[in-house]
């Protein structure tokens, strides 16, 4: 294959985003990009389908019947890198929070051979976030002490959606085994690469809160992860990951 990136971005009602977020990754060069929609009611897919006949050999779209959720479209997504020969496989929110002009400073990090799993991380430098509530930032912030306190994660960031991973860490890892479908899927990601052995390292970005539509956040979501790193860490204390 002649691109060894891709870009996964799951998407559900992004309509306002994907267009531009299309351009802008697309503008950048040497990548592929993978949309995985579940189901958007607004159209999300048919935009990213019109954007196919502009960047038909770069731009592929995958459309799920319904709101399947975020852990299960990225491990749909990294199938289908790993079956198409990738070798560096990124992921992206659709709503500008993560800036694509940082892809190639993590995508840098694990061709150089720096990491395996390269981090946008909102807290590898103090706190890089802009927009949200103070109450959503010490949630956040709150939830990753949690995280590392009880799986001894190296990272500041556990649940970062912002990331490159080499291929090798997704074939080790078996991602089908991964049961987490909330922001307890990074946390999970992360934590099992790590006990295999692979490195991690994040790299400081600045967040910014969606500017158009909705969060996904919700209580279901928060309270998966609230119980799922307890259940890694005695999984691993079993030996059982």
């Amino acid at each position: 294959m002649a691109h060894s990136t891709l870009v996964i971005v799951p998407t559900y009602n992004e309509s306002h985003n994907i267009g531009r977020l299309i351009e802008k990754v697309m503008s950048l060069g040497e990548m592929h990009l993978l949309i995985i929609d579940d189901g958007s009611p607004d159209g999300t897919a048919d935009i990213v389908k019109k954007k196919q006949e502009q960047y038909a050999d770069a731009l592929f779209l995958i459309e799920r019947s319904g709101k399947l959720g975020l852990g299960t479209a990225y491990v749909r997504g990294f199938r289908y890198a790993l079956e198409n020969g990738y070798t560096y496989i990124c992921e992206m929110d659709a709503d500008f929070s993560h800036n694509p002009e940082d892809l190639p400073r993590l995508i840098k990090e694990v061709e150089k051979g720096h990491t395996d799993v390269a981090i946008g991380s909102r807290y590898a430098d103090g706190i890089s976030i802009v927009n949200w509530p103070l109450s959503r930032l010490i949630l956040s912030y709150s939830a990753n002490l949690y995280a590392r306190f009880i799986t001894g994660l190296p990272i500041f960031d556990t649940t970062a959606g912002f990331k490159c991973i080499h291929r090798k860490v997704l074939e080790t890892i078996s991602v089908e085994n991964i049961r987490s479908n909330g922001y307890a899927f990074q946390i999970e990601l992360h934590f099992r690469a790590w006990r295999a052995g692979f490195t991690l390292s994040e790299v400081a970005i600045i967040f910014r809160e969606r500017q158009e539509g909705i969060s996904k956040m919700s209580k279901s979501i928060v309270w998966e992860a609230i119980w799922r790193v307890w259940t890694l860490k005695i999984q691993s204390i079993m030996g059982m990951l």
